[in-house]
């Protein structure tokens, strides 16, 4: 046949053609996040000036239409499952995290949350002044006892405001299959708040991986999972918290990774 057997009968020539395609789309998608994000800042940035209660759409509004940008370059989806475990109120939502998309998709899932993330993030310009603004809780990683003291109090502020907080207990994106110790923090909110603890597991990092460039198409799933009522130890709350969001990672990390999930998901919202 020649030319090394028609490149191994084509299918090298798929691969690479379908890789140059995912190149390509990923490229799209980032040249389409940063003019929204850019117009968007710039357009709605004098509205700072109003009450936090009256601009925490604008999280929302951002949030779907980079998801919506996300499903039109690339073709990735997300489904929610466990939906009749979401908080409708104050609560704290410990969720795994793998990627990027974690932090953008609960802007979509809950009208009034607060965010824990890393104090360097206030420092981006308009963004972070919308962070600050609407009071998401930002923490200094290497502040100790003194962090901890700062995220409870900010987290008190949060739940009197009827928000729900939104923490990722690992403290970092972790590659699917990865975990990493889980911090103190989620433990404390736990321990001084008295509110349940929504665990949430998700599979995002097959599809939008920890500093990676590429995208994948498919459909990202994202599970609340049965909640974890308040009251327990700090070591038998977080031997729970961890059992219960790694096990569902894993069962979900073999679904992003079987000839099943490769194919669209019609019951996906996207």
């Amino acid at each position: 046949m020649g030319g090394g057997d028609a490149y191994a009968a084509g299918g090298g020539w798929r691969a690479v053609t379908s890789r140059a395609g995912l190149v390509l789309r990923s490229v799209a998608f980032n040249l389409l996040f940063v003019l929204w994000s850019t117009a968007f800042s710039l357009t709605f940035w004098p509205l700072l000036v109003l009450p936090p209660r009256r601009i925490t759409w604008l999280g929302r509004w951002w949030a779907r239409g980079v998801l919506a940008f996300l499903t039109l370059t690339v073709g990735l989806r997300h489904e929610v499952r466990g939906l009749e475990h979401k908080p409708g109120g104050p609560a704290i939502v410990a969720s795994k995290h793998q990627s990027a998309w974690d932090t953008i998709v609960f802007f979509l899932l809950h009208d009034r949350l607060a965010y824990v993330l890393k104090a360097e993030l206030l420092l981006i310009p308009i963004i972070g002044w919308y962070l600050a603004r609407v009071g998401m809780i930002a923490i200094d990683r290497r502040g100790g006892a003194r962090a901890l003291r700062g995220l409870i109090t900010r987290a008190r502020r949060a739940v009197a405001e009827d928000r729900t907080i939104v923490i990722f207990p690992e403290g970092t994106r972790t590659a699917p299959g990865t975990r990493r110790p889980y911090q103190p923090g989620v433990a404390a909110l736990y321990a001084q708040l008295d509110l349940p603890v929504v665990p949430v597991a998700l599979n995002s990092g097959h599809y939008w991986r920890r500093r990676g460039f590429l995208k994948r198409p498919g459909t990202i799933v994202l599970e609340y999972l049965p909640p974890i009522p308040p009251g327990l130890g700090r070591e038998a709350f977080t031997a729970t918290l961890e059992a219960r969001i790694e096990d569902a990672v894993a069962r979900l990390d073999q679904d992003a990774t079987s000839p099943e999930s490769k194919e669209p998901n019609r019951a996906a919202a996207s």
